[in-house]
Order: structure tokens, then sequence, then C-alpha cells
């Protein structure tokens, strides 16, 4: 079972391996192209290409996440009672006050990233802003908090340059191996590279989704009860994810590589739960579905 403990430990595993097995799978792809070229230089581009995509992930994927969104920073003047309860609930969870964010969109949701509780930065949109009332919008900001505290964000925030750079290479590989790039007159090499290119076309984006798999949705269901707790009022976030649920409007600025970072699903259509979903959708969802974390917040506060 899931523990707040269990899953700091999880998080921090999960980080390494990932951040492993993507310099690995990047020396390989750079040993098949020296091979295939008979161009050793290609092989150490691809050693340094993979260390420095580490060292970028580890470092500054927090601000790449940041940036993408279109997040701006504030202080306690430009939101004091926005600043207040991030400073009340921070101060309650035991964690440094992060840096504030809004983002400049209407869908009302919220996303916390940084390598560690000491550089950790909450984002929240306007239309969170606009909707929820101070108990609803307590609760979003708990449960985000609780990612700071339950060591999620590290993980969560390394996988979004990760997934990117993996897809990037896949359309880079096909598109290398389609125009035949080394050797004009190695019709066999070309050959080679075009099958492969084939392939990692294909398998890259699966790989993609399952390194996103691999972060948990149990993060989300662990970090709403670690976010009621901390209120000590599970209905403020089981009512704000129920305002979530009826938001017409996608959120700006999310994307495939960033959605598993939000509060609930940024994609409209992932957050619709009108009707049962059915197993395997949930497989390939990077939150739970919102009906079913209401029932189990509503059953908290009973």
């Amino acid at each position: 079972m899931a523990t707040l403990y269990t899953q700091r430990s999880s998080n921090i595993r999960k980080t390494w391996i990932l951040m492993t097995g993507v310099f690995v799978f990047i020396i390989a792809l750079g040993w098949i192209f020296s091979q295939a070229y008979d161009s050793p230089g290609i092989l150490v581009f691809a050693v340094v290409f993979s260390v420095l995509l580490n060292v970028t992930s580890y470092w500054y994927s927090d601000k790449i996440v940041l940036a993408a969104s279109g997040a701006k920073e504030i202080q306690k003047s430009d939101n004091p009672e926005l600043w207040r309860i991030v400073e009340n609930l921070s101060l309650t969870a035991g964690l440094p006050m992060p840096k504030l964010y809004i983002v400049p969109t209407v869908a009302p949701n919220a996303f916390a990233t940084g390598r560690d509780k000491e550089h950790a930065s909450v984002a929240v949109t306007e239309g969170l802003l606009r909707i929820m009332d101070k108990d609803e919008l307590e609760g979003v900001i708990a449960h985000e908090l609780s990612h700071v505290g339950n060591k999620d964000m590290l993980v969560s925030t390394v996988v979004v340059v990760l997934v990117g750079v993996i897809s990037i290479l896949a359309d880079w590989f096909l598109r290398f191996s389609f125009w035949g790039g080394g050797k004009k007159d190695d019709r066999e090499g070309n050959q080679l590279m075009f099958i492969l290119g084939i392939g990692g076309a294909i398998l890259a984006p699966i790989a993609a989704t399952l390194i996103q798999l691999a972060i948990s949705r149990k993060r989300e269901s662990l970090a709403d009860m670690s976010g009621a707790l901390l209120t000590r009022y599970p209905m403020g976030l089981a009512n704000a994810l129920a305002k979530i649920e009826k938001n017409p409007f996608p959120t700006q600025g999310a994307s495939s590589a960033t959605a598993h970072l939000y509060f609930a699903s940024p994609f409209k259509a992932d957050v619709d739960d009108s009707k049962q979903t059915p197993f395997f959708v949930k497989l390939f969802m990077t939150h739970p579905p919102i009906g079913e974390r209401i029932k189990i917040l509503r059953e908290m506060s009973l």
C-alpha cells in the first residue's frame, strides 16, 4: 500500500532510473548511427548530448515547464489572498514558501514544479482564481504542496524534458533515415538506417507514453489524501474538482508532455466523467477519473 514515505523513496528511484534509461537509450542510438556510417564522431556526440540532456533535465526542467505554460511569477502585493493561503499551508506542512506563478488561461488548473522543496514553484491559472472560493482554493494549493512534500515534483518535471526529447529524436531519426544520411554508396547501411528509423519512429512515442505511465496515477490519489489531511477539510478539494469537471475549456500552454503535472487533466475530453471510464482507457490516463477522486474525498469527510 502506498504511503507518504514509500512514495518519496519511489519517486527518487524513478528519477534516477528514468535519467539512466534515457542516457543509455541515446548512447545506443549514437552507437547504431556510428556503426552504420562508420563515424566514431557520432557516438562521441551522443555521449555529450546525453550528459547535457540529463544535466538540463535536473537543473532547468522546472524553468522549461514554467516558460512553456506562460506562467508569470508574482509577489505578495500582486495577490495578497493567494500569497497568504500558500504561506499558511506551507507553514502547516513544514515546507519553505515556494515561488508563486499565475498562468494566463481561463481554464481552472494548477501545478507544482521544481527539483526539491527548497526550489519549488506553484502555479495556478487565472481561471482557477476566478471560480474557486477560499476553501476550494486551499484544497487545490494543499494538493500541490503535497506533491512538494511527497517529492513528486522532480520525477514529474524531469520526465517532461525526457519525453519531449525522445519524441524529437524519433522524428529526426526517421527523417535522417528517409533522406539517406551518411554515405551515398553504402546501400546496406542506408537500408538498415531506414528500417531502424521506421522502428524508432513507431517505438519512441510508445516509450514516451510508458515513461509517463511510470509517473503513477497513485501519486495524484496520494496528493489528494495528503492535501485533505493538510486542510482538514476534504470537501474543499472535492468541491474544487467538481467545478473543474464542469469546466468547458482546455488549459492553454499544456501539452501531452506536461499533462501529468497538472492538478487535473488539462484536456477537456479527459476530465469528462459523464460515463464510466473503461479500464483500458484508464491505463493510458495521466490522472484518475475526477469522479473517482471526488468519491474518495467525500468518503474521507464522513
